[in-house]
């Protein structure tokens, strides 16, 4: 049984742990013929937990570069910088990161490095496997996993507890009279049961008094009393048999620490503590402790103070403590001198003059011959910066310095459960600013971070004692008034928005934003900070519906919208997991031959209860709650195989949503699609709007040409109604252009709906671009349409959207309807 455990224990781990998984991933992508696999293909797709693990690292020029780096690494790096130098982060990071790829680089496999690195006094001990890989652009890429081991150590535990002195634990027992007549061991290490000569278990509870070791002996009994009676400590020795004992009790209430040292082995210790000490990586020195001469240090020490070894040796501990600390260590040094060790921290000054803030450990040795302090030192000073550093942001938004939502709240809590205040009135704003997205994608991150914080700086100049401001997250911001009424609350929106609307100078760059604001009055609105929130968001929400750039109370109908709006997502999910879902078809037809080209995909949703619910309706909420990307993926799916039964050279065309973009494995999504229902690339049209290209436009640009080299045509749909189309044809190579139904509904009755038709039209000619018009429900428009060189026209006049059952007879019917309609 233990046999089988054990062999089932070792098969499961050597399947299923990262280190052999990702051999096996990169060996799997090797392809014959290769002498590396792909970057994309080992270390793109279904990494999962694991991408927070890996760096990548480029070679290039002789320089080893991290490119791009996962949360975990940047956590082991300490630092979160992307394209920058291996030989510029940590020297214990880069020495094996640096190893591990030359390694893996030189022999074109996977190479295992390990790595130790020491972290606030922690020895952790890491796992590095370089794997290396060849890319497109013919470069050759490593990704580094790093992870770490589960042991771990701390190097002071393992300094003192490699000692040969024998500690333990006695318990204070007191007879009637309360005075102390016998002792109790309650903790002892190894070492101490094997200098009393007594088993581990045998000494545990051991009472002294019963004898059976050294420790009952009468004299020792006496010193331990003293001790317990005055307090203190006090040191002596104990001969027995043939070896001297040096004891050490400290008295802390009625628990006595008791140290037992064989003074006869002393040699022998000194020799392996010395081999501790000069091979150490945690900074240690000698000093006499009389004189407090530094007597010997480690490379450590030398190293992290920035002197030579023999520079320090010449020192006195005087020269590395501040002024300011030598009282302290003073006391320090003379309770060391009656048996104390210290633990504590210090400010120090090294070589440069720069101060530390370091975690000190003392005790006394003797060192050739003298009474002397082992100083074993930490540094701290990151620690404490970071902190310091963590607690401000606790409770501090990083960008602007205003309080976060977390504090936000805490004090909106305050405010309204403060007994000792009688007036209980308190506003709370939500504000959030109108147009910062389009400046945001306009000029880019670091502009729209600066506006940040030049509104966080307006609204610091707007507040006064009673009033907190705070930053909650994007462009959102909120306001704690104080005893404040409906008319106050008004007039101090009103001044926040007129001050957050005047325009912005920012690196010579005049922005306009402006502000909306909701506000929820306590006790009226709600007497709790969440009732006062969610109320107050649900009145910013109406602010934005009225055009923003004006404030307003909550009422009570807002909450009856918000219910329905929740109802909504409620629905849509419930729909999406019962399959409520349908697909419905409208054809397009090509004007030069009155045949149906393609098909436009449109999602419908019949409710239940409700029936058929408007896209218009539903989709927007299922784009802001994430769901547009499984309903989007299943689409693409469906979309496909039903097109794949059409007869040849009939397209399919699907929409495309901006959030679909945002989850970065389209392509793969398409390339699935396709390769489940056998649809040839060409039949496949996407098509998008304008909104794609303006939020984050590379990236977006990006996966556009890699949809495009599969073969799949990319369509811009409502062409003309943004306000940079146009800029859009220079950006991206459509293959088609839709003429929004807006320009086609008045075609024959407005002379500026007709023109715009003509000039899209004839872009698209010399472009050489399709163009497609939407809503076409007359003959009259149809023949306007083909005067003006349209190439496809789509709506009521030939069909409404079908289900998929109704196709057919649309494909077989079509050529009598097409030809008497034109």
């Amino acid at each position: 049984m233990s046999a089988a455990k054990t062999t089932s224990e070792k098969v499961s781990s050597d399947l299923f742990d990262d280190i052999p998984v990702l051999r096996r991933k990169w060996q799997a992508a090797l392809k014959p013929g290769q002498t590396l696999p792909r970057y994309e293909d080992v270390m793109l797709g279904s990494l999962g937990r694991l991408a927070d693990h890996v760096a990548v690292l480029r070679h290039e020029q002789g320089v080893l570069e991290i490119s791009r780096s996962g949360r975990y690494v940047q956590q082991w790096l300490q630092d979160e910088r992307w394209d920058i130098a291996v030989a510029d982060v940590s020297p214990d990071c880069a020495t094996v990161l640096t190893e591990a790829a030359n390694s893996a680089l030189t022999s074109l496999q996977p190479h295992l490095a390990t790595a130790h690195c020491v972290r606030d006094g922690m020895v952790r001990t890491y796992d590095v496997l370089a794997l290396p890989t060849g890319s497109r652009w013919g470069s050759t890429l490593v990704g580094a996993y790093i992870n770490e081991r589960a042991a771990q150590y701390n190097l002071l535990d393992a300094i003192f507890s490699t000692t040969d002195d024998g500690v333990i634990s006695l318990a204070t027992i007191r007879n009637s009279a309360g005075s102390p007549c016998d002792f109790q061991v309650v903790h002892h290490n190894r070492a101490a049961a094997d200098l009393l000569r007594l088993a581990p278990l045998t000494l545990q509870w051991h009472r002294l008094k019963q004898g059976g070791n050294m420790l009952g002996a009468p004299e020792v009994m006496a010193r331990l009393v003293e001790v317990v009676t005055r307090g203190g400590s006090d040191q002596f020795e104990l001969d027995c048999d043939d070896r001297s004992l040096r004891l050490g009790a400290h008295a802390f209430g009625d628990i006595v620490s008791l140290t037992i040292a064989d003074v006869t082995a002393l040699k022998r210790r000194e020799a392996s503590f010395r081999l501790l000490f000069e091979a150490n990586p945690m900074p240690m020195c000698i000093l006499d402790r009389t004189t407090a001469q530094i007597l010997n240090v480690n490379d450590a020490m030398a190293r992290h103070y920035g002197y030579g070894r023999a520079d320090l040796l010449r020192m006195t501990v005087w020269d590395l403590w501040l002024p300011g600390e030598w009282a302290s260590l003073d006391e320090a040094l003379l309770r060391l001198a009656e048996g104390e060790p210290f633990h504590r921290d210090w400010r120090h000054r090294r070589a440069d003059g720069s101060e530390i803030e370091v975690l000190t450990y003392g005790r006394e040795i003797s060192f050739d011959g003298r009474d002397g302090v082992l100083v074993a030192i930490v540094d701290i000073t990151e620690r404490r910066r970071a902190e310091a550093r963590i607690a401000y942001m606790a409770h501090h938004d990083g960008l602007t310095g205003l309080p976060n939502r977390e504090f936000f709240q805490q004090q909106l809590t305050q405010k309204l459960e403060d007994k000792a205040s009688s007036d209980k009135r308190v506003a709370v704003m939500c504000i959030d600013l109108d147009l910062f997205k389009t400046i945001n994608d306009s000029f880019g991150h670091p502009m729209g971070d600066r506006l940040l914080q030049a509104v966080a700086e307006r609204l610091r100049q707007q507040i006064n004692g009673s009033h907190l401001p705070a930053r909650l997250g994007g462009d959102e911001f909120a306001m704690i008034l104080g005893g404040t009424g409906p008319e106050d609350a008004s007039e101090c929106a009103a001044r926040l928005i007129t001050a957050l609307s005047a325009p912005y100078d920012i690196d010579g760059n005049e922005l306009v934003i402006g502000a909306s604001i909701g506000i929820a009055l306590s006790p009226r609105d709600g007497v709790s900070c969440e009732e006062l929130m969610k109320n107050a968001d649900m009145a910013l929400y109406r602010a934005k519906q009225d055009g923003g750039r004006v404030h307003r109370f909550f009422e009570k109908e807002m909450d009856l919208q918000a219910q329905k709006r929740r109802d909504m997502e409620h629905d849509l999910r419930r729909a999406f997991a019962q399959a409520e879902f349908e697909l419905h078809y409208q054809p397009l037809v090509d004007v030069a031959t009155n045949a149906i080209s393609a098909f436009e995909c449109l999602l419908r949703w019949r409710h239940p209860d409700k029936g058929m619910i408007s896209p218009a309706e539903f989709i927007p909420v299922a784009e802001d709650i994430g769901l547009i990307v499984p309903l989007g993926e299943w689409v693409l799916r469906e979309a496909c195989r039903e097109a794949a039964t059409w007869p040849d050279g009939i397209k399919v065309a699907v929409n495309l949503s901006a959030v679909q973009f945002r989850s970065r494995n389209l392509v793969q999504v398409v390339i699935q699609a396709m390769a489940q229902s056998g649809l040839a690339p060409d039949r496949v049209e996407l098509e998008i709007t304008e909104s794609i290209l303006l939020a984050e436009t590379e990236a977006n640009l990006a996966t556009l040409h890699q949809l495009r080299q599969l073969g799949i045509r990319i369509s811009m749909d409502d062409f003309g109604t943004g306000y940079s189309s146009l800029s859009y044809l220079r950006s991206f190579p459509f293959d088609k252009i839709k003429i929004d139904r807006s320009f086609v509904k008045d075609l024959a009755q407005r002379s500026d709906c007709l023109a715009i038709v003509r000039a899209i039209a004839g872009l698209g000619k010399s472009l050489n671009i399709t163009t497609t018009a939407e809503g076409v429900e007359t003959a009259e428009q149809l023949d306007w349409l083909r005067a003006e060189g349209c190439n496809q026209v789509q709506g009521y006049l030939f069909s409404a959207a079908r289900p998929a059952s109704e196709i057919a007879g649309l494909l077989a019917q079509f050529g009598a309807k097409a030809s008497k309609a034109a």
